[in-house]
């Protein structure tokens, strides 16, 4: 049975990390088997915790276990047998070794490798559950599609049919060039498999994020588009949980009861606005930084309230349905939280590309769309519909 994956995210700031440390307290206090582990490269897990953290596992408090992952450490392990295959092959065919050295360095790597160790520690131990403190907002996206988009990258440089390679290889540069080829698909084959478990693992049902907020505008407004960015990608959002909310000063008199009454008002209206996103859990403003293990777990309490702390509200609903609307029309169901963002369409192939707010996805057409012409789209309460007609041209072949 694998472990529950839970992430936690949000705008640098907000106070992710606390709370992520907080929920996996609170986990472990209640019986389960809960490893909290880092991505952020701040590096503050171990300030929350109270203790040191290493890349290694260590228990920290009553069956509470953290890491802090060290992606750099991560890249000059694991990627430098691959990268030198490359290298090598790439010089085998006449390419300059300075520009060898550049082509084998690709963006996003050290990211990569940090969600890699966290399958990996998820699936090498005893847990129930895996809390993940994630990055800021931005990071975390560009984590969390690095699969899907490096998988990409792999088939358009190395293609799966690599007769063509090998063929071109041995009249540039000979059969040892070939038999370094060889050697190199394989290793590039063992990482497209593991990126496809990689985007198995984010997709699963088992795996929810959790987006952290402060009740400002413009941090809400951040939220909004991840929760778009993230259903664009076919992962959960599980729950928002707006952090700092000041407390109400009642009928009390004077400076600093006006000033939160003000700042409450505030706040009020912005969790107000977001009511659309489900149920927003809040946390009190605390005077004092919750720090260690009895710290955080008053705090998970509080926020918490009795009920478990895994339990959310992602939806159900598949990221895309196709369901017939006429006697040759259909209709494509995309489940996005569009709001006011941007949104753009486009047929490239049997893909439809959406571009939302900037952030692009391919979506692969089931094979019936693949024949059909697009002839409109409507944003509704439940997404995105785009409308879709036969080809004259394609439909009875």
């Amino acid at each position: 049975m694998s472990a529950r994956l839970l992430l936690f995210t949000g705008k640098g700031g907000v106070g992710k990390t606390t709370l992520a440390a907080a929920t996996a307290t609170a986990l472990a206090a209640g019986g389960r088997k809960a490893l909290v582990v880092s991505t952020d490269p701040a590096h503050s897990l171990g300030d929350a915790l109270g203790v040191p953290l290493s890349g290694h596992v260590g228990e920290v408090e009553g069956g509470l276990h953290a890491a802090q992952i060290d992606p750099r450490a991560l890249v000059d392990h694991a990627w430098r047998d691959l990268r030198g295959h490359l290298r090598t092959v790439l010089a085998g065919a006449g390419v300059d070794e300075l520009d060898a050295e550049e082509l084998t360095v690709l963006p996003g790597i050290e990211e990569l490798l940090a969600l890699s160790e966290v399958q990996r520690l998820a699936g090498s131990g005893p847990w129930d559950v895996v809390v993940v403190d994630c990055g800021p907002t931005a990071e975390t996206l560009r984590l969390l599609a690095l699969p899907e988009a490096f998988a990409s990258y792999l088939e358009r440089l190395f293609p799966t049919h690599r007769r063509v390679v090998r063929g071109l290889l041995a009249g540039v540069a000979g059969s040892g060039a070939v038999e370094k080829w060889d050697a190199t698909a394989d290793a590039l084959g063992r990482l497209a498999e593991d990126l496809e478990h990689l985007r198995g693992l984010l997709t699963s049902p088992t795996t929810t994020v959790r987006l952290v907020l402060t009740p400002e505008r413009v941090v809400a407004a951040e939220t909004r588009r991840t929760v778009t960015a993230l259903a664009l990608q076919g992962i959960r959002v599980d729950g928002v949980v707006a952090n700092r909310v000041v407390p109400d000063p009642g009928a009390d008199r004077g400076p600093a009861a006006d000033w939160l009454r003000t700042r409450r008002a505030e706040q009020d209206a912005v969790l107000a606005e977001l009511a659309d996103l489900g149920s927003v859990s809040t946390v009190a403003h605390r005077a004092a930084e919750p720090v260690g293990p009895a710290a955080l777990l008053d705090l998970a309490e509080g926020l918490y309230q009795g009920r478990d702390p895994l339990d959310g509200v992602a939806a159900d609903e598949p990221l895309l349905s196709v369901e017939r609307t006429g006697e040759q029309e259909y209709a494509l169901r995309i489940a996005l939280p569009i709001g006011d963002s941007s949104l753009d369409l486009a047929r490239v192939g049997d893909d439809l590309a959406v571009t939302v707010d900037g952030r692009r996805r391919l979506i692969a057409l089931p094979s019936l769309l693949r024949r059909c012409l697009v002839t409109g789209a409507e944003l509704d309460d439940t997404g995105l519909a785009v409308r879709f007609a036969p080809d004259p041209d394609l439909w009875m072949r």
